[in-house]
């Protein structure tokens, strides 16, 4: 096993305490180093590289680390590059310490400057707001790359300039989509405005990407039905409530018990897309696979209870609110993970829902399997829930309170899926 070098070791556990790391979450901290260096050394990456560290983030997300492990393990090498830096200038000689800004020593300050109170300030800024756990994802993720692209420049330096450049960069030399170009935008901007505390200026002078417009992919009934006899338990019940209540992927798997109302066939969804709750019905069809599914959430409870289980994961301020809720049954997942997930920080081992790459993978096996022509995904379910109901001439009104948008243009997209209900239908002229 790669350990530590005992000169880095001793500074580092010196470093810990300087910054009021907890003396039991030291071997925690001293893990992620052991892992980092080991990773360098491995793939032979300069370990006192900052540009580095996204390739061992990466490492860490392909390793399924969740993400506060993520968040802990670039804590920990962000004091080791403190002592990097620090070592750098103590070689220094005396009279160079003060040198103009066109200097080299200058130059690293400039360049090399500490991000870690930007992505604490990020993360903040998102819980302040209660954004969901993937926008902090994503925008921390854009930072970093930002953080990279400008080899780690002093944020109080970051211009407008800065953005387009690194902007341009991603549209001529990496070529990502417009999607991207746009999510990197907007947590661009989320960044400078709430963060930075700078304003963008005229944001129609900074290149923005024309989406396509994009016409959903819908399946048939047949071939729904098709995928789901390939399917296993519960995969294919997550399917069918997919497609039967127009769910988003996370949000069938952020279905708890509390969320059923067998009494009136009514599923509650809470904190949907935009943090927005909404009820749809429930299938009657599916009752008693739905029970049957209770029931084996019920046996699994009672066994975690019986071997010590610390509770469900909880999100926001409902697990410090109420103390006893994470084990309490109401707020069990649905469809809870298979295996029990332990929290290093608390030493406790929690429950979290089945994955969502367990469900694409999956659906994408089935799909092979029943030979479709389509290119079907989880969203493909929702896409068919929305087009079959106007097809059978439901209100575009209701089908947008089914669906959860917030405005009818989003829910018109739909009318491009299904042939036209009037006299009047469109036809090609060889068929005149």
């Amino acid at each position: 096993m790669f350990e530590i070098p005992k000169e880095i070791q001793v500074k580092f556990d010196s470093f810990l305490t300087r910054h009021n790391i907890q003396h039991r979450f030291h071997p925690e901290y001293q893990k992620w180093l052991r892992y980092y260096l080991d990773f360098c050394r491995k793939y032979k990456h300069d370990s006192t590289d900052k540009l580095n560290f996204s390739f061992f983030v990466k490492k860490l997300q392909e390793k399924k680390q969740s993400e506060l492990q993520q968040q802990q393990a670039q804590h920990a090498i962000t004091i080791y590059y403190e002592i990097e830096i620090e070592k750098t200038t103590n070689k220094a000689p005396l009279n160079d310490r003060n040198l103009s800004a066109s200097s080299p020593n200058s130059e690293f300050k400039t360049k090399n400057a500490d991000w870690t109170s930007v992505f604490t300030q990020i993360r903040n800024e998102i819980k302040l707001r209660h954004y969901s756990p993937k926008t902090l994802t994503s925008y921390t993720g854009w930072a970093r790359k930002f953080q990279s692209y400008t080899k780690s420049k002093d944020p109080s330096l970051l211009s407008i300039s800065d953005v387009k450049e690194f902007l341009t960069f991603l549209a001529v030399e990496r070529k990502v989509s417009s999607s991207s170009q746009n999510q990197a935008f907007n947590a661009l901007l989320f960044l400078f405005r709430h963060v930075l505390k700078k304003e963008f200026g005229e944001v129609k002078d900074i290149p923005r990407a024309k989406r396509r417009p994009y016409i959903p992919v819908v399946l048939s009934r047949q071939e729904i039905d098709k995928i789901i006899a390939l399917l296993d338990s519960p995969f294919d019940l997550i399917v069918k409530l997919l497609y039967g209540c127009g769910l988003r992927l996370s949000e069938g798997l952020n279905l708890r018990v509390q969320n059923f109302n067998f009494d009136q066939l009514v599923l509650t969804i809470h904190d949907g897309k935009g943090k927005k709750d909404r009820t749809v019905p429930l299938p009657e069809v599916l009752v008693q696979e739905l029970k049957e599914q209770l029931d084996d959430v019920i046996t699994l409870h009672e066994s975690d209870l019986t071997g010590g289980y610390s509770g469900a994961f909880l999100f926001d301020s409902i697990d410090k609110k109420y103390k006893n809720a994470a084990k309490e049954f109401p707020w069990q997942w649905f469809f809870p993970a298979r295996i029990l997930t332990y929290v290093p920080i608390t030493r406790q081992h929690r429950r979290y829902h089945l994955h969502e790459t367990h469900v694409q993978k999956a659906i994408r096996s089935a799909v092979q399997k029943a030979k479709i022509g389509k290119r079907a995904s989880a969203h493909t379910f929702r896409h068919s829930f929305a087009s079959h109901l106007l097809q059978a001439n439901y209100d575009i009104r209701t089908i947008q309170e089914l669906l959860g948008h917030s405005d009818v243009r989003t829910t018109m997209i739909y009318t491009h899926t299904v042939k036209s209900m009037t006299v009047k239908e469109a036809r090609s002229p060889l068929d005149f």
